[in-house]
């Protein structure tokens, strides 16, 4: 059985242990390369000639490195999150738990946006014709140079603190959903359409009975993508809110500091909380299909 895991045609555990090993092995040659000069400067400094040994040893133990190493990470990740309190602001936990609601907030709203809108596209031409091209452009322009404005804009009328964050999620969030939807919404033959008019069904029946079910598929692959943009969202709108919490906030303030420990450190816990929060849709989506027999 254990043969079979790793060795069989579908085993999923090899490729990627072998690409985390690839990935670790790099990451430590670089953190060589990278920490080596300041070693080297250090050791002519004081008329010290360095082994190799002593270099990776010392290039791999530095207090500020320009690029930690794996196991620099996961010490500090250990140390803020297990040996630090909850409401303590150097804790990963608490910073996490910040730009979790952000999340929350901006994926809720920029899904309930996104759902909408697509009714709208799909329902109504006129809505198709010139929302959409605005949706699509809306894209375009980079997040990072509207967040301030964003800030500053809603600053000034008295919004301040989760509200801008929330915003700058949900613009990020929705649009996944906006096209997800209108593809899914749009999915049903027109045969199938023909057939729900022959019996007299209203557009509302139409909508629950055929368009939804069918766009089911649709949206929990779009709702994964706007939990991923929403954590981005929330994590890009900390940078200039200057909350003092959030993922973000530890990251610029490990910049600002140059301490790259703690924008090591906040960047994993921001991948692991947008990991963990699609690997919930993605459960959900596995019992929902699975009800609906749209999945095996």
């Amino acid at each position: 059985m254990t043969k079979k895991l790793w060795t069989g045609s579908d085993s999923k555990i090899l490729p990627i242990f072998c690409i985390i090993t690839f990935i670790v092995i790099i990451w430590y040659g670089f953190s060589i390369i990278l920490n080596a000069p300041w070693e080297y400067d250090k050791a002519k400094r004081n008329s010290i000639t360095l082994s190799k040994t002593e270099l990776v040893s010392q290039t791999w133990s530095q207090k500020r490195p320009k690029l930690p190493t794996p196991h620099q990470v996961a010490k500090e990740m250990w140390d803020t999150t297990v040996n630090k309190k909850l409401t303590s602001k150097r804790s990963l936990i608490y910073h996490g738990l910040i730009t979790f609601y952000e999340t929350i907030y901006g994926f809720a709203f920029g899904t309930g946006l996104g759902i909408l809108l697509a009714l709208g596209i799909v329902y109504n031409r006129a809505t198709a014709m010139s929302v959409m091209p605005w949706i699509v452009t809306s894209q375009t322009i980079p997040i990072l140079a509207i967040a301030p404005m964003i800030v500053v804009a809603l600053g000034s009328a008295g919004f301040s603190g989760l509200m801008p964050i929330v915003i700058i999620s949900m613009y990020l969030s929705f649009f996944p959903v906006v096209v997800g939807m209108v593809k899914g919404l749009k999915s049903p033959e027109q045969l199938d359409i023909d057939q729900m008019k022959t019996w007299s069904a209203s557009k509302s029946q139409v909508l629950f009975k055929l368009r939804a079910p069918k766009s089911t598929p649709y949206l929990f692959t779009s709702l994964k993508l706007g939990m991923a943009a929403s954590v981005v969202g929330a994590i890009v709108g900390e940078l200039p809110s200057g909350g003092g919490g959030g993922l973000g906030f530890r990251m610029l303030s490990g910049s600002t500091f140059g301490n790259t420990l703690h924008i090591w450190s906040g960047l994993f816990s921001a991948a692991i909380l947008a990991g963990s929060l699609i690997a919930i849709i993605s459960i959900i989506q596995r019992i929902v299909l699975k009800r609906m027999a749209l999945e095996t």
